[in-house]
């Protein structure tokens, strides 16, 4: 017997995989399910192993210090041979992940994959898409550039906003009050450690339960699922119209799954490594973080909030959105699999990957935020400073100076993170613009501790001439009474002497 053929048998006698692996790769499934609508549950755990290890070469190197971070990356961009690739693998690698477990999320939504006896197995599906996405978004806290540091700080900001336990929230995640260097040291464990070994773990029971419970058969119209007859039903159907899962229809899964992994390495060869941009400074208050692609959503939905149901918005309907997803095999766990008679599933696919695809697309340049050339590129529209005080004209100076044009439109130009200012007099009177400008509000920030008192004062001035000419300024209706009812004692005119 030649040598590795003892020691197989050595090995085997002892670990006793044989029977199982073999037992696993001639399981058979129907016919119609090799198919290429289901090779997306493969590509995502190999994509999955992918990130592990380019994670672990790329952690050999990374220092998760907030004064070695950046510089860590930038070794791994310019100095260490291949490590630009390094990065662009594990950072498109992340990105295809997330796409991949999303579509491959759909397509069991779609096909019913989610019914008896499956309960278990989408329920497990439902939690690696949420740590398929905590790996994405602790993987771009990781990178600590500029977008990193403020985009971290508004996760801090929406977290805070949980009710009784925000604070305490925020200071576990950060590891204190502020961005400091335990909160990398937190974020390289999650990332490296935490999530990934839960993920494994997962991943591992749910592909136990797929071999155990059988691949989801093609959806037939008219082939009700039934408690008391499906399993039965479902061995019938594979020991009469069934192949070897080895063979039979890994063929296609390992040709997808290799696509993907040359797709990633084609965009890291191409597009290089994602970042990082400028090295993080708090001191630099007048920065436009955006999150990777698969956030880009949600930043462009929070956009279009209204300030009074942003924080309601925020913590509740996530909430809601990842309990309809785990009790929807409890409540939707019989009938009909085929998407032909399923209308309502196919549409709200539709209107969720429509609303997703709109609002990231949105989110690339979302024309609402701050356009930071706002205030040099376009100077004050002359119709709006024409025949004005000299005090008005100083709060014209002060307004492009302050750069209120980043996030105001006047006459067409600027940004439209905040509403147009062409009629602002009209909407809001003296002592609301001083307040709003001083306090701040909605998405404004507070200006009482950068602008002075003077400048305050020239600001509103120049605001207040700001209406069309066939209307009037808002006013204080009870001021306005006030002033009507005692006016101001005149004083006396001394009389003129010969």
């Amino acid at each position: 017997m030649p040598w590795y053929k003892q020691a197989y048998d050595w090995v085997e006698r002892r670990v006793q995989l044989e029977g199982f692996v073999k037992e696993s790769a001639e399981h058979p499934v129907p016919s119609k399910t090799a198919s290429w609508w289901y090779v997306f549950g493969s590509a995502s755990f190999v994509l999955l192993l992918l990130q592990i290890v380019t994670g672990i070469l790329l952690a050999l190197v990374y220092v998760p210090s907030a004064g070695s971070a950046w510089s860590s990356l930038q070794v791994l961009n310019h100095q260490l041979p291949l490590g630009w690739f390094l990065r662009g693998m594990h950072g498109w690698g992340s990105n295809f992940m997330v796409a991949v477990v999303l579509i491959h999320m759909c397509q069991v939504f779609l096909f019913g994959a989610y019914k008896f006896p499956r309960e278990l197995t989408w329920i497990l599906g439902v939690f690696l898409l949420l740590m398929t996405l905590g790996m994405a978004f602790t993987g771009q806290v990781l990178r600590f550039d500029q977008d990193a540091y403020w985009g971290l700080g508004i996760g801090a900001s929406i977290m805070s906003r949980v009710p009784f336990i925000g604070r305490q929230l925020v200071e576990f995640m950060l590891g204190g009050p502020i961005i400091a260097g335990a909160t990398l040291s937190r974020f390289f464990t999650l990332h490296v450690f935490v999530i990934p070994a839960t993920m494994l773990a997962f991943a591992s029971l749910h592909v136990w339960l797929v071999l155990k419970l059988g691949i989801n058969e093609w959806p037939t119209p008219g082939r009700l699922v039934k408690r008391e007859t499906y399993i039965q039903e479902y061995n019938e159907l594979t020991h009469k119209d069934g192949v070897p899962f080895f063979s039979g229809a890994i063929w296609k899964d390992a040709m997808f799954s290799a696509g993907i992994v040359l797709a990633v390495a084609v965009c890291a060869l191409l597009l290089g490594p994602i970042g990082p941009t400028g090295v993080p400074d708090p001191t630099i208050v007048q920065t436009v973080p955006k999150p990777d692609f698969f956030f880009l959503w949600i930043y462009s939905a929070l956009a279009f909030l209204p300030p009074s149901i942003e924080t309601p918005v925020m913590l509740i309907a996530p909430v809601i959105g990842i309990i309809v997803m785990l009790v929807l095999p409890f409540v939707a766990g019989l009938g009909e699999k085929s998407w032909y008679r399923r209308p309502v599933a196919v549409l709200l696919v539709v209107v969720l990957a429509a609303g997703f695809a709109t609002l990231t697309h949105l989110g690339t340049y979302v024309p609402w935020s701050p356009q930071m050339d706002g205030w040099s590129a376009d100077p004050v529209p002359v119709h709006f400073v024409d025949q004005t005080k000299p005090l008005e004209r100083q709060g014209a100076i002060v307004f492009q100076q302050k750069q209120c044009r980043n996030c105001h439109q006047m006459g067409g130009l600027g940004g439209r993170r905040g509403p147009s200012l062409d009629d602002v007099a009209t909407r809001l009177t003296e002592d609301q613009l001083v307040r709003q400008v001083t306090q701040g509000g909605g998405n404004m920030p507070a200006y009482g501790k950068t602008l002075s008192p003077a400048q305050v004062t020239a600001l509103v001035a120049f605001l207040e001439t700001l209406h069309p000419s066939n209307q009037p300024v808002a006013i204080d209706a009870s001021r306005h009474v006030a002033e009507t009812n005692n006016p101001a004692p005149k004083e006396p005119v001394e009389a003129i002497r010969p």
